[in-house]
């Protein structure tokens, strides 16, 4: 895949197509639990309990005594004031906080580090898509063209390794199913539909869906494949305070 030069940039989620995290704060991950909480252990404070924004089931992402990074909000309004940003499973830091994903890939569409091959002059977060017969969704993003079908962007946050394989969904999915097909009816009424697979950790050699736990997903992802439902998977890796792009993923087979 090449990554050529495309639409407009915004320079308050990017520098050179990076989306720049706030500080983040070393610790040991004890546990994660009741799905949204992790306690993590903080040199000089003690084990302390954090929100962690991920509906995923987090297999291969996540043990006991894994190093964490954890950003910390002052807003006083939060009742967890610290997040679950990362954890290093042994080879590099594995992104769990979703929130971040969909603002890494704007920042990198709009400065073309990834290229959706097409003249596209305006970039929204969170569109509102109606279709005749189906109530409103919103979709991840929708870039518009002045000479060409706008396209709808879904972003998928993809963290399962099984061997060398990045798998998605780690977990049983009837909402992502809903995606795919709303894609497909996007392309069926004359846009770009893309279903954009964000591999959020450095290992893994190639991608494909995981047919053992969710195969319905599977069999719908090729089913909208074959309706003219594209797909780009991309790997993001973190450097210190900043998230981004870095290249594409193969997928197996």
């Amino acid at each position: 895949m090449v990554f050529p030069a495309m639409v407009r940039v915004c320079p308050m989620h990017r520098i050179d197509g990076m989306l720049i995290l706030p500080p983040l704060t070393h610790g040991t991950l004890v546990k994660r639990y009741k799905r949204f909480l992790a306690d993590v252990e903080l040199p000089g404070r003690g084990v302390i309990t954090a929100h962690c924004p991920n509906t995923g089931s987090m297999v291969s992402c996540w043990k006991p005594g894994a190093p964490a990074l954890l950003s910390h909000s002052d807003n006083p309004k939060r009742k967890l004031p610290w997040t679950l940003e990362c954890v290093d499973m042994g080879r590099g830091w594995v992104g769990v906080n979703t929130s971040r994903v969909n603002r890494a890939i704007r920042a990198a569409i709009e400065y073309g580090t990834i290229d959706l091959g097409g003249a596209y002059t305006d970039i929204r977060s969170e569109p509102r898509g109606t279709f005749d017969g189906h109530p409103p969704s919103r979709f991840d993003l929708l870039l518009d063209s002045d000479t060409g079908p706008p396209c709808y962007v879904e972003v998928k946050n993809t963290t399962l390794l099984v061997g060398e394989t990045v798998k998605f969904p780690d977990a049983v999915t009837e909402r992502g199913r809903k995606h795919l097909e709303l894609l497909a009816l996007a392309v069926e009424r004359g846009y770009r539909g893309v279903i954009l697979f964000a591999v959020n950790r450095p290992e893994g050699r190639w991608f494909e869906p995981a047919a053992d736990i969710d195969p319905q997903y599977t069999d719908t992802l090729t089913r909208v494949v074959g309706a003219g439902v594209e797909v780009i998977i991309v790997r993001l890796r973190h450097h210190g305070h900043t998230l981004e792009v870095t290249g594409s993923v193969h997928f197996a087979g």
